[in-house]
C-alpha cells in the first residue's frame, strides 16, 4: 500500500489552482491561472489593432499555454487561443467586453490563433502570432439570412444607396464615404431576397453630397460611424452610429480603400494569417510539438490525519484547455 504521507505531499503538490508543471525549461500552468488569462488579454489586444477591417474580436478560450524559461530570467509564453467576432466594427471605440459576441444563429467568426509573447519584469509583448478565420454556425437552418460575399453585386448596390440615403437625410452638415463593408446577408422572403448590410463609414471634407470631390478626412480628426441597412424591393432602411474623433482608440488606417477579405470575395474579415517579423520559427515550432497535456487535480479535500485513503475512484481534470466563455 502506497504510504498515505506520500500521497498527502502529492496531492498538495497539484491542490492549488496556481500549480505549474515544470519539465526541465518549461514551466506548463493551467490555462485557467491568472498569468494565462493575463497573456492572452495582451493578445487578443495586440491582434485586434492588428485588425483595421471588419469586427473587433474577443477572448472564448485559452487551448493551451507553455513557458520557456530563459537563463536571463525572461520567458516566451506560447499561446494556443480562440477568439469569436464581437458586433462591434474596430472603428467603434466601445472596449470589447462590452461587445456582444455574434451567435452562431447569425453565422458567428472564430478565429484559432497560436501566439509568442516574451515577458520581462511581468511586462508581456507580443512577438509573433498565425491566425486560422473560419465560419461557426448552428446547423441547417432553413430560413435564416445567409451571408454573401462581401464584394456580391446586390449587397454592394445596397450599401451605396443606403449610404446616400443617410447623407441626405441626416442633420450633421458633412457628408459620409464609404470605409469598410463589415457584412452581407440576403434572406428568402415573400417578394424577393430581403438583403442586410453592415458597414463602416467615414468623414469627408463635403458638407452634401452634391459637392463634386469628397475625400476622406485624416482618421485622427475624423468622425466614424457604422450602419445597419435592409431592403426588400422598393423598401430601403438605414440606421446609423456616429462616433466622435477619439484617436487613443481607433486602430492605424487601412492600408488601401479595400480589406482583401473583400477583394477575394470572402463572406467575412480574416485576421492576419501569419505576423511574424523577425522570423522567430517559434509558431511553427510549437504547432509541431507532440507534447500531451499534464493530468493535473485543480481541488482536492484535505485529508484527516491517520485517515484510510478512499478505494473510490478521484476525478481529474486536464491543466489544459480553460474553460469556454461564451459557446
Amino acid at each position: 500500500m502506497m504510504n498515505v504521507g506520500v500521497v498527502v505531499a502529492l496531492l498538495g503538490l497539484v491542490a492549488s489552482s496556481s500549480c505549474k508543471l515544470v519539465v526541465h525549461n518549461f514551466t506548463l500552468p493551467l490555462c485557467d491561472s491568472p498569468e494565462a488569462e493575463a497573456a492572452a488579454q495582451v493578445a487578443l489586444d495586440f491582434i485586434n489593432a492588428q485588425h483595421t477591417h471588419g469586427y473587433k474580436y474577443t477572448l472564448n478560450q485559452i487551448e493551451d499555454i507553455k513557458v520557456i524559461n530563459k537563463v536571463d530570467g525572461t520567458h516566451t509564453y506560447l499561446l494556443e487561443l480562440e477568439f469569436l467576432e464581437t458586433k462591434c466594427h474596430v472603428y467603434n471605440p466601445k472596449p470589447v467586453p462590452q461587445c456582444d459576441v455574434r451567435a452562431k444563429i447569425e453565422t458567428a467568426v472564430e478565429a484559432d490563433c497560436d501566439v509568442a509573447l516574451s515577458e520581462a519584469g511581468g511586462q508581456f509583448s507580443v512577438i509573433a502570432f498565425k491566425c486560422k478565420t473560419e465560419l461557426e454556425t448552428a446547423g441547417l437552418c432553413v430560413g435564416c439570412p445567409v451571408l454573401q460575399p462581401l464584394n456580391n453585386t446586390d449587397g454592394s448596390q445596397l450599401v451605396q444607396a443606403s449610404l446616400v440615403h443617410f447623407n441626405k437625410n441626416h442633420t450633421l452638415n458633412v457628408a459620409f464615404a464609404l470605409l469598410d463593408i463589415g457584412r452581407l446577408s440576403s434572406q428568402v422572403v415573400a417578394g424577393g431576397p430581403h438583403l442586410t448590410a453592415e458597414y463602416a463609414i467615414i468623414e469627408t471634407n463635403c458638407t452634401t453630397v452634391d459637392d463634386d470631390i469628397c475625400v476622406p478626412l485624416d482618421h485622427v480628426v475624423a468622425r466614424h460611424g457604422f450602419c445597419h441597412a435592409e431592403g426588400h424591393g422598393l423598401d430601403l432602411k438605414v440606421d446609423c452610429e456616429i462616433f466622435p474623433p477619439d484617436n487613443a482608440t481607433l486602430p492605424a488606417p487601412p492600408a488601401g480603400p479595400e480589406s482583401p477579405s473583400t477583394t477575394h470575395g470572402f463572406k467575412h474579415h480574416k485576421l492576419t494569417a501569419l505576423h511574424d517579423p523577425d522570423a522567430t520559427g517559434l509558431l511553427s515550432a510549437e504547432s509541431e510539438s507532440a507534447e500531451k497535456a499534464p493530468i493535473v487535480k485543480r481541488t482536492v479535500v484535505d485529508p484527516q490525519p491517520n485517515a484510510v485513503l478512499d478505494a473510490e475512484p478521484v476525478a481529474l481534470l486536464p491543466r489544459c484547455p480553460g474553460k469556454t466563455k461564451h459557446f
